[in-house]
């Protein structure tokens, strides 16, 4: 069965997100830019870099509509097109076709409260030439 191995990012909302970046900079140390901050990981189940961002968005984004709510959280799976399959026979809406990127695919759900979900599966090579950039 498909499922969740990990959080592949939390975004926010935030009023003013240069602002709150400089914020967490200067009291936590969390080094960010337009895009977020990359913390990479390693897993011992799944070998390779992993990574999981940080992200405030302008309070105005559309990006996590339906959603009204602060944040969306984004979980990384390892299956998404089964998952997806798996979730509609139990009811729950894909609110778009998957999309795919260059470093992965994503689909969204709402779950029981409307809270945005994010269900990414990354592609590996690319996020290892991602991680070769954050650490070089």
């Amino acid at each position: 069965m498909a499922g969740v191995t990990g959080i592949g990012g939390v975004f926010f909302k935030s009023e003013d997100p240069i602002a709150l970046r400089n914020w967490y900079k200067e009291k936590l140390g969390i080094d960010s830019d337009e895009y977020g901050k990359v913390f990479l990981w390693n897993s011992v189940k799944q070998p390779g870099i992993g990574r999981t961002i940080w992200a405030p968005f302008k309070e105005e984004t559309t990006y996590f509509e339906p959603s009204q709510k602060q944040f969306m959280i984004n979980f990384r799976v390892d299956d998404l097109v089964e998952l997806a399959e798996e979730l509609q026979l139990k009811g729950v809406e894909i609110l778009a076709p998957i999309l795919e990127e260059s470093y992965g695919k994503f689909a969204h759900i709402l779950d029981l409260e409307g809270n945005k979900i994010e269900l990414w599966e990354p592609i590996g090579e690319n996020i290892l030439d991602l991680a070769n950039e954050e650490t070089s």
